[in-house]
């Protein structure tokens, strides 16, 4: 069992090497399959054996090979990251169609939520793959569990909780004008993953979590009252947490009532 724990995981991180690149090049319009991986200050092509994740940025102690130039940690953190991610979402769901779409969705909203941690935008890029990703999953999910598939309802509950997503986010637009679009886009992106119950429950909880950080950077001098804090991130973390825990938060919830 353990092996397959440890493949899981490093499979995780070999995404995350890749989910980098995604990370760089989308905002600046670069392809993310050309030009080869390659040192960003000196340009020189990296080696096969220079492209382990977490393990390459160890050996050489953060910098490049060639020219010597630093190396942002944020890289094997977030092949690290991706990869325990991707390890609990086995752990939870086991070998079966919903570890892998959750491990789709997963790398999109890591992608998604650090580059709007970086530029404060969203890339219609990313949220066309969303979307596409998420009819390809039903089609998938119809073709292979058709005996078991209701797949009116199960559209619908994924199709609402996208809508719920996107509308959430649009009352406060229209009431605050204190988020902006893209923020609805993912959130839309987000409900056709989770679904009505669990995107509900990523939405309480990106607006705990933003509005605890928010104050903090307030109180610290971070941040201004005024200034823009982008959201995505905390959508990202938020709907990691609903995939793995949200289920069973709600229904324990609903229990209570």
């Amino acid at each position: 069992m353990f092996v397959i724990y440890f493949f899981v995981f490093v499979v995780g991180t070999i995404i995350g090497s890749f989910l980098n690149v995604c990370i760089f090049r989308i905002p600046i319009g670069q392809s993310i399959v050309f030009p080869p991986s390659h040192c960003m200050n000196c340009g020189e092509k990296l080696k096969w054996y220079d492209m382990f994740p977490i393990i390459s940025w160890v050996v050489l102690k953060g910098k490049c090979r060639f020219c010597k130039s630093q190396i942002s940690c944020r890289y094997p953190l977030v092949e690290f990251m991706c990869g325990t991610v991707f390890l609990l979402i086995y752990l939870k769901y086991g070998f079966s169609f919903e570890t892998i779409k959750y491990f789709i969705f997963a790398s999109l909203i890591i992608v998604i939520g650090l580059i709007d941690l970086d530029t404060t935008d969203v890339y219609s890029s990313t949220i066309i793959v969303g979307v596409v990703g998420f009819i390809i999953a039903i089609l998938v999910d119809y073709i292979l569990f058709e005996a078991n598939f209701d797949v009116k309802l199960s559209i619908f509950n994924y199709v609402l909780g996208g809508v719920i997503g996107a509308g959430f986010i649009f009352l406060i637009i229209f009431f605050t004008h204190g988020m902006g679009s893209g923020d609805a886009e993912i959130c839309f992106v987000c409900g056709l993953f989770l679904g009505i119950k669990n995107v509900i429950f990523m939405l309480f909880l990106s607006v705990v979590i933003g509005g605890i950080i928010g104050i903090l950077l307030v109180l610290l001098g971070k941040r201004k009252r005024t200034d823009y804090i982008p959201f995505g991130p905390f959508i990202a973390v938020s709907s990691i947490i609903a995939v793995l825990f949200g289920e069973g938060i709600v229904n324990w919830y609903l229990g209570m009532l």
